[in-house]
């Protein structure tokens, strides 16, 4: 099994990211699953059970604000795993991503103690979650520790969302429900 994993965010707007951070950026966060993968082929051909994870993001298909260079290069990292998904059926190694939301991280945990109120910050995060609070790592970990299992064997190709609800649902809020419906 390999599990790529290594990423680093980016906040900001496309005008606003400088041409040397998102060379950096789409280094480590799609170049970085190239090589990794690469390195790793000879051995996934001789396993029992062939598995590659890739860590990608919600905000691949959220459109996230302010995450413009972020979302670009998750966004490759989700059509990297469809294409290594169709190209690793010939030597049987299965491809998936795992598409985390937000999560209680030392990067998060860093955003907000620079925000100007941590606390309204955190607030603010946790509402936006359906769950109404932070995914934690270990929750991400589980996603990623399932996917290359032989129970997940019929599985190729499918961005696993451990997100709290982001990417799928928009529950009803007090007021959003009119009275007479």
């Amino acid at each position: 099994m390999t599990a790529n994993n290594a990423g680093i965010g980016a906040r900001g707007t496309i005008q606003t990211n400088p041409l040397d951070e998102w060379r950096a950026v789409f280094e480590v966060n799609v170049l970085g699953v190239v090589r990794v993968t690469r390195a790793a082929l000879p051995h996934l051909r001789r396993s029992a059970c062939p598995a590659i994870v890739n860590t990608c993001s919600i905000a691949a298909t959220a459109g996230p604000p302010n995450r413009a260079l972020y979302s670009a290069s998750k966004g490759a990292v989700a059509a990297l795993t469809l294409a290594m998904a169709a190209d690793g059926t010939t030597d049987g190694i299965r491809v998936n991503c795992v598409n985390p939301g937000t999560v209680d991280t030392p990067w998060v945990q860093r955003l907000l103690v620079a925000a100007d109120d941590p606390d309204v910050e955190l607030a603010r995060l946790n509402a936006r979650q359906p769950t109404g609070r932070l995914v934690t790592a270990d929750q991400v970990a589980a996603a990623i520790a399932h996917l290359p299992s032989p129970l997940s064997g019929g599985t190729t190709g499918t961005a696993l969302a451990v997100d709290g609800g982001m990417a799928g649902i928009r529950p009803a809020r007090r007021g959003d429900i009119p009275c007479n419906a």
